[in-house]
């Protein structure tokens, strides 16, 4: 076995009482009160006489018994710290997705409820959640973080229904992953019953205000989507046709906002004397409207857990 060395400041104190050893051998000096009061496993371990001697079973380095843990030397830089006071060591930041799946494995072993309170705010960071809720929900479901995986499950409704490989993958098995595409599907399936409810009868007397009942816009010949008193324009049986359509894939209202805004374009683009001055209030206020519809329905469906 190659020659152990020490961790860098602050777990090299002179006056730390225990040497935790990395499983790619880096020795960690800490003291045993801190990691004590945060840890009910290291408090039980450490109640246990320590030799001073070296023998077979156990080393003496610099003085000072050698556990050896199973955790490489990037996940003890970080465990202890959250056990430590902040003269000596800062909480670590967990922003970092490929750090906290080896942190909350070890903080759930060693039970240091600190940690795994950081690890459930990391995951359920909107500003992570909207980059990588794949990785999320991977990590959440891994530690059986209830809350956390429902949440990272929603957000997954913004990516489409097949995913495309994803860090930590691994981390779910065959079933877990059948479960969120089935949780996706059905969402797509809640969704899409909006469009076929007695010919949309959910939007009678919601005309926003931005939008003109009468226009110079192209016609549709056979309407599906009864919103105008009179003859529907083409734009609007476009959008809605297309928004159900990406729906079924990402059911979600960042979905509608996106199908709203090109509707927008377009309409504008059409330079209708009535339409293009108002028509991106009008679906402001609809997307807002449709979005509370599509949540209502997403609210209903749910993620099959064994936790």
């Amino acid at each position: 076995m190659s020659e152990s060395t020490y961790a860098a400041f602050p777990f090299d104190h002179p006056k730390a009482d225990i040497i935790l050893r990395a499983s790619d051998n880096i020795d960690f000096r800490v003291f045993k009160l801190f990691l004590s009061l945060a840890s009910p496993f290291f408090e039980s371990l450490f109640d246990i006489p320590q030799p001073i001697e070296a023998s077979e079973e156990q080393e003496i380095k610099d003085g000072l018994a050698v556990i050896p843990v199973s955790e490489d030397s990037k996940t003890l830089e970080i465990l202890p710290r959250f056990c430590y006071p902040c003269t000596l060591a800062e909480d670590p930041n967990l922003e970092q997705l490929k750090d906290v799946t080896d942190v909350l494995e070890a903080a759930q072993k060693y039970s240091i409820d600190a940690i795994e309170r950081k690890v459930c705010q990391a995951v359920s960071n909107p500003k992570i959640l909207e980059v990588e809720p794949l990785r999320c929900f991977a990590i959440a479901h891994h530690g059986q973080l209830r809350d956390e995986t429902l949440l990272a499950a929603k957000y997954t409704l913004r990516r489409p229904l097949i995913p495309t490989w994803f860090e930590e993958i691994e981390l779910l098995s065959a079933a877990d992953l059948l479960a969120l595409l089935t949780y996706h599907q059905r969402c797509g399936n809640a969704v899409a019953h909006y469009e076929s409810e007695g010919a949309c009868s959910w939007l009678s007397g919601r005309m926003p205000d931005g939008f003109r009942t009468t226009c110079g816009c192209p016609r549709s010949h056979v309407p599906r989507y009864s919103l105008f008193i009179n003859q529907t324009p083409q734009w609007w049986d476009d959008f809605m046709e297309e928004t159900f359509l990406a729906l079924r894939d990402k059911p979600c209202k960042a979905t509608i906002r996106a199908c709203a805004e090109r509707t927008v374009q377009s309409v504008r683009a059409q330079d209708c004397a009535a339409c293009s001055p108002h028509i991106a209030e009008g679906m402001r206020e609809f997307s807002a409207l449709f979005a509370r519809k599509v949540e209502e329905a997403v609210s209903q469906v749910e993620l099959e857990l064994k936790f």
